[in-house]
């Protein structure tokens, strides 16, 4: 009995520190240092919440860019459902997916030109990634620019302006934010 009593006070105690204090604590310095990341990166356009530039979103009209596939089965970029599709490279299905991916694009963008980058018909590990390479950006900006009008060289300014650079220059790969960038080109003034 006499050990009891110093075990629950200490259970008492660790548990107000771990549990409580540390939890309100760390909370309270993200708000602080990192306000934006801490609150979920939100995006506003307008004074409304437009989503999250982590996590990917759909874009079918043509005006806008479009992102990776998502993996997250009937509610695509569901963050619940976050997981890949497990389809091996030589699995067929995964073949009949990507030739399904293929054919659409080709539909949706007669004045492309070249092959399509990968990351437009291939699903990102989570299958929520929010972002694409430059090329697959550049290779959907005749589409972009003749839905919206603009001249292609506008539009692929914007995408190097909305490239992120690897850290350090050499650390991970350049990519553009798809929210981003279809916000932006909602902010060009109109002609």
């Amino acid at each position: 009995m006499s050990q009891l009593r110093p075990a629950l006070i200490l259970l008492v105690l660790l548990t107000l520190i771990t549990g409580v204090v540390y939890p309100l604590l760390t909370t309270q310095l993200a708000q602080w240092w990192f306000p934006a990341q801490a609150n979920g990166s939100l995006l506003d356009a307008g004074g409304e919440n437009r989503g999250s530039a982590l996590i990917g979103q759909t874009f079918t009209r043509p005006e806008y860019f479009q992102g990776r596939p998502s993996a997250t089965g009937d509610t695509p970029y569901n963050p619940l459902a976050s997981s890949g599709s497990n389809l091996s490279a030589n699995n067929p299905a995964l073949d009949d997916v990507v030739k399904q991916r293929v054919a659409a694009l080709r539909v949706a963008n007669p004045r492309a030109d070249g092959p399509i980058p990968v990351d437009l018909v291939t699903a990102s590990a989570s299958g929520l990634d929010p972002d694409i390479s430059p090329q697959a950006a550049q290779w959907q900006a005749p589409r972009v620019a003749a839905t919206r009008h603009l001249p292609q060289e506008r539009v692929r300014q914007l995408i190097e302006d909305h490239t992120s650079r690897p850290l350090l220059g050499f650390l991970g790969e350049p990519t553009v934010n798809v929210l981003k960038l279809n916000l932006a080109l909602d902010d060009l003034p109109k002609s």
